[in-house]
């Protein structure tokens, strides 16, 4: 019979399993679930939320958004609410708008503990718009807040003159909407401004669409300036904020390649097609909306521009029906609307975009020009010329890239957030 071990001495070790082999337990103890009935506050009061390793990753390389599968747990919050960010150790990474619905759990604010009070959000308004200045000089019509590309995430500002048109775009702004009104007013002393929260991202983040006049009073469409020729914005009904301010500088680039027999499709309320027609000898606007149409037409008379026949057809039959009869041009633009909402319609856009530019490189004559726009963001500019790469290759033409372009320098990339460089227009001279 063995002796016990004494007292404080270790055990001998058996070479061998214990009598009866070992023992797995059926199931392994569960750890308690983190009470979430309340969400963990900090010693300021702000509600805590914490990311784990993945998040904290992509929010010190500079993406601003950081999903809901980098949360650690649910934060047990409403949504809107700002909250302050750290790791799994509790250290402080910055501030962010949290949001209860979206995918998207937190958008960047900062990285530094200040107070998001009145004077941050005015703060923010007047580097954005110092910004304009600084690059548009003498401008009054274009994107004051560009979301995050300005540090404001859910907020799209656009300027037409003494009126505003507003996007409020997530529970953080939403929940804001008086209180960046009176900046708006306090800073630009606005004649009116108008909400254009009418878009179905808004679904996203448990919103509903909102359109209406949040201040003053709005009489009509707001006239502006765009390079040669005066158009006018609806800002009530209008696509968008009341126009695509994105394509602005490249509408004006237009009218520098324009000669001959132009083709505008997809050409709304005339914005490539006026400057087309202060250079060309006569200028095609395709547009399918008999609405647009109107406005269109009322744009080029009032800019006395005699030259612009507006036909109301889908761009798509238009290329083909006019290719077939044999029909040529010498400056054409292609400028339609997003053909992919994800990244699952890639394909089916990619042969949309195709089929565009290689009717449009068909129907060119020898030497003639090709503005050719995608605002789908989920086809990258490599992507979108290796489509015209393929185009041009069916068509059997050699084509010059002259120019790549994107939005207006009032729409700013934000580096490390590529949903904010969604614009690519190239100038194509097909030989």
């Amino acid at each position: 019979m063995s002796k016990p071990p004494a007292p404080g001495s270790r055990p001998e070790r058996r070479s061998g399993p214990p009598a009866g082999g070992f023992k797995r337990p059926s199931h392994r103890p569960e750890k308690p679930a983190p009470d979430r009935t309340t969400p963990d506050l900090a010693p300021d009061g702000l509600p805590q939320v914490s990311i784990v390793r993945r998040g904290v990753e992509r929010w010190q390389g500079g993406h601003p958004w950081i999903y809901r599968a980098d949360l650690n747990g649910d934060p047990a919050l409403e949504g809107g609410e700002v909250v302050r960010v750290v790791d799994n150790r509790g250290w402080f990474l910055g501030k962010a708008f949290y949001s209860k619905q979206s995918k998207i759990s937190l958008r960047w604010l900062s990285y530094d503990d200040v107070p998001v009070d009145t004077d941050f959000f005015r703060q923010r308004l007047a580097q954005a718009n110092a910004m304009r200045q600084r690059a548009l000089p003498g401008e009054t019509t274009y994107r004051l807040v560009h979301g995050e590309a300005d540090l404001l995430p859910g907020l799209v500002v656009d300027r037409y003159g003494d009126c505003l048109s507003v996007q409020f775009l997530t529970p953080g702004t939403e929940q804001r909407k008086q209180l960046i009104v009176a900046l708006l007013v306090e800073l630009f002393k606005p004649r009116a401004i108008v909400n254009r929260s009418d878009v179905g991202v808004r679904a996203l983040e448990g919103l509903p669409q909102e359109k209406g006049v949040l201040y003053g009073e709005l009489s009509g469409p707001v006239p502006y300036d765009e390079g040669l020729v005066r158009v006018r914005a609806d800002l009530m009904e209008g696509q968008k904020t009341g126009a695509f301010l994105d394509q602005r500088e490249n509408h004006v680039m237009a009218a520098q390649y324009a000669f001959g027999e132009a083709l505008d499709c997809f050409s709304y309320v005339g914005g490539f097609a006026l400057q087309l027609a202060t250079r060309a000898q006569k200028v095609t606007a395709v547009e399918i909306s008999e609405q647009a149409a109107g406005q269109l037409r009322a744009n080029a008379a009032a800019n006395k521009l005699s030259n612009v026949d507006v036909v109301v057809a889908n761009a798509f039959d238009y290329l083909r029906d006019t290719l077939d009869e044999g029909h040529r041009f010498d400056t054409i633009v292609l400028d339609p609307p997003s053909f992919a909402k994800n990244k699952d319609a890639i394909p089916g856009a990619l042969r949309g975009y195709k089929e565009l530019n290689l009717r449009a490189i068909q129907l060119l004559r020898p030497g003639g020009f090709l503005i050719t726009a995608s605002c789908t963001y989920h086809i990258d500019e490599q992507g979108f010329e290796d489509m015209l790469v393929s185009a041009a290759t069916d068509a059997k033409r050699r084509v010059q890239i002259i120019e790549k372009r994107g939005a207006g320098k009032d729409h700013p990339v934000l580096l490390n957030l590529r949903e904010t460089r969604y614009l690519k227009c190239f100038v194509l001279r097909v030989l």
